[in-house]
């Protein structure tokens, strides 16, 4: 920390539990505590159970938490692949061509996610390419939002990239094509590992382009929650919402412990 006395640092401690503690701990917490109750005490849940679980971990909930992690993955690979091919090639352009690419992959962060959704239910409701009412233009629609995200993250990484490296290997005769396999790709593995893990949970949670894409045999688990709650049933509701947290926890603490051993490759 910045603060070198002790009584800094207990100060500084102090006004971060008291900032996080309301502001970020306390809801996840309600909601842990709402999943294992049946009825509300007062300001608190109440009634032990785990019924809501038994339900959140089957049927049409484990279906929807099937459906989201398929669509994450698949977004993802998506998202990475192209964020990272135009990470590439930015870096060759200009400093003008550069932030128009720049603008261009902010464009769908700096609006609205609803507007997003409905501009691809638009673009892909009517031939040559017929998307609407299938699996496909949920992904595409998660694409879009998380793209940006892999590509300034790996762009900033390739700016901090020693040239030497490709520079050695251009020397020794090796092919663009093999440095980029070889040398530049490898060095930028940690970065990698870190946009895919942003971009999996980006989409685990996105809610409002999915509810106007989404077709009745293709929901995402927060769909469901949203159904769920407004259906009333807020406890299993809660659980599910436990259950999709737990889930995406899960994913990137395993992503980042590749990131890890990819850095101390």
């Amino acid at each position: 920390m910045l603060v070198h006395s002790k009584a800094g640092r207990w100060a500084a401690w102090c006004l971060f539990g008291l900032l996080f503690l309301p502001l970020f701990a306390l809801p996840l917490l309600v909601v842990v505590a709402a999943s294992f109750a049946t009825h509300w005490s007062g300001a608190l849940p109440s009634g032990p159970t785990t019924a809501s679980y038994a339900a959140a971990v089957r049927g049409e909930s484990l279906q929807a938490l099937t459906t989201s992690l398929v669509t994450a993955v698949a977004a993802s690979l998506l998202a990475l692949t192209v964020g990272t091919w135009a990470a590439l090639a930015g870096a060759a352009l200009e400093k003008r061509g550069k932030r128009l690419l720049d603008a261009l992959f902010m464009l769908p962060v700096a609006v609205p996610s609803v507007v997003v959704g409905l501009a691809v239910l638009v673009a892909f409701s009517r031939p040559p390419v017929l998307l609407n009412g299938t699996a496909p233009i949920v992904v595409l629609a998660h694409t879009v939002l998380v793209t940006a995200f892999a590509h300034q993250s790996v762009s900033a990484a390739i700016v901090r990239l020693d040239p030497a490296y490709e520079q050695a290997a251009a020397s020794l005769g090796a092919r663009p094509a093999y440095v980029l396999w070889r040398v530049r790709l490898p060095l930028l593995l940690p970065s990698l590992t870190a946009a895919a893990g942003l971009c999996f949970a980006l989409s685990m949670g996105e809610l409002s382009a999915t509810m106007m894409l989404y077709p009745p045999d293709w929901m995402p688990l927060p769909v469901r929650i949203f159904t769920a709650t407004d259906r009333g049933s807020l406890f299993s509701g809660s659980a599910v919402a436990v259950v999709l947290m737990a889930t995406t926890l899960l994913v990137l603490l395993a992503v980042s412990r590749v990131r890890t051993r990819a850095a101390y490759r």
